[in-house]
């Protein structure tokens, strides 16, 4: 079945990424609120979307409970202003769980099902640990369908180390250090800050507005991380420095049909050609996006030599290189996560998806000799995710460097 829509993303807005925990700014933050802080952030900015003409509402989260539970997407919907007659619901793919939600909104869309629809993802690590209250079928170790560490995401990582061993920890630090870099060079440039929406926070001190990531080290050096513990394993290479750590945050963003994006003059930031998902052993789920992409450019007809911009989610340094490596690559490579990404800004699990697509729609204003760019990432148990987007401003003509 071919589609029969073209689907647009609008655009995309999120949240500051705060520290997990009690001294995270956003400790004493609701995480409904901060999701519905970034939908009203998204939709403020395109006030030429007719809040009745939304057809769903679909947020994610991987730890569903409490102020993180109760069909977020819907109880978001209503805290958001948004008509009674909107209706939305919950999603979780652990850390795709954004992803989910735009590639499930995007099919609707695609169908002809919809016309406008919201996603995005919230990540209250701080109140809601991942796996927290989780009660795994013990069969899964009596039956040996999994090691008893697979749900260790970081074990899972010294696994990619072991099964790849020019994957070396020293790569893996100077790849974290880079992303650190071009975190501050984004900053610096003003390239982040225009998606961000501003949070009131509360401490102790008082209020206060949150209005910059609060993960980013750009004091970080080599010698620093090689002299981090590694957590996961005695002598073992993940360590806090070259993974993503545990976040607060949410995102996000609209999606329309080509044909309510004409109508009501809104602006077209990136338009979906494929997605893709794909499971692979859960012991080793960071090469998921492997796979994902894999199958994303047969769909699409495209080979990896056509895509111009990658942003890859950073759940561990070891994770990107494996798929750099996979695809020939080169770590330092300009297309690859130009602005920095997880290790340097963060990773609130579901919301993440939605980050790398707001990141790429921004780079690809600036880039209108790129023609296509993919968002992709690892997903626990064993899966890997991929969008391929296109650019609405492309020209054909090389920028001239």
């Amino acid at each position: 079945m071919t589609a029969v829509n073209d689907v647009v993303f609008v655009d995309g807005v999120r949240t500051p990424f705060g520290r997990a925990g009690e001294k995270g700014m956003f400790w004493n933050t609701r995480a409904d609120d901060l999701v519905v802080k970034a939908m009203i952030g998204v939709l403020e900015r395109n006030s030429q979307v007719p809040r009745d003409r939304i057809d769903d509402v679909a947020i994610a989260a991987t730890t569903q409970q409490g102020d993180q539970g109760l069909t977020l997407g819907r109880t978001a919907a209503l805290l958001a202003g948004l008509p009674q007659s909107v209706p939305g619901f919950a999603i979780d793919r652990m850390c795709a769980g954004a992803m989910t939600a735009v590639s499930m909104m995007s099919a609707c869309i695609g169908f002809g099902q919809y016309d406008i629809a919201i996603a995005g993802g919230v990540e209250h690590m701080g109140r809601h640990p991942m796996g927290f209250n989780a009660d795994p079928n013990p069969r899964f170790l009596t039956e040996k369908m999994v090691s008893e560490d697979a749900l260790m995401m970081g074990a899972t990582a010294e696994r990619i180390h072991d099964r790849f061993p020019q994957l070396t920890k020293e790569r893996s630090d100077h790849f974290a250090l880079g992303s650190q870099k071009k975190v501050a060079a984004a900053y610096a440039a003003g390239q982040i800050q225009p998606d961000l929406v501003p949070v009131a926070i509360r401490s102790e001190s008082g209020w206060d507005l949150a209005t910059h990531d609060e993960t980013p080290r750009p004091e970080t050096t080599m010698e620093g991380l090689a002299a981090l513990k590694t957590p996961f394993r005695p002598h073992g290479r993940v360590t806090a420095g070259n993974a993503s750590g545990l976040n607060d945050g949410a995102t996000a963003c609209i999606l329309a049909s080509g044909d309510a994006v004409k109508e009501l003059g809104l602006q077209a930031k990136m338009r979906l050609v494929s997605f893709a998902y794909a499971g692979v052993e859960p012991e080793i789920m960071g090469i998921g996006p492997i796979p994902s992409t894999e199958k994303a450019l047969r769909k699409a007809g495209l080979s990896i030599t056509d895509i111009g911009l990658f942003e890859l989610n950073e759940a561990f340094a070891v994770q990107v290189l494996s798929f750099l490596d996979h695809f020939g690559i080169a770590d330092e490579d300009p297309r690859v996560n130009l602005y920095g990404g997880a290790i340097a800004l963060g990773h609130p699990l579901a919301s993440s998806g939605v980050r790398l697509m707001t990141q790429l729609a921004r780079q690809f204003s600036e880039r209108p000799d790129v023609r296509y760019g993919v968002t992709a990432m690892c997903i626990g148990l064993g899966q890997g995710g991929t969008m391929i987007w296109e650019n609405p401003h492309y020209t054909g003509k090389k920028q001239s460097r």
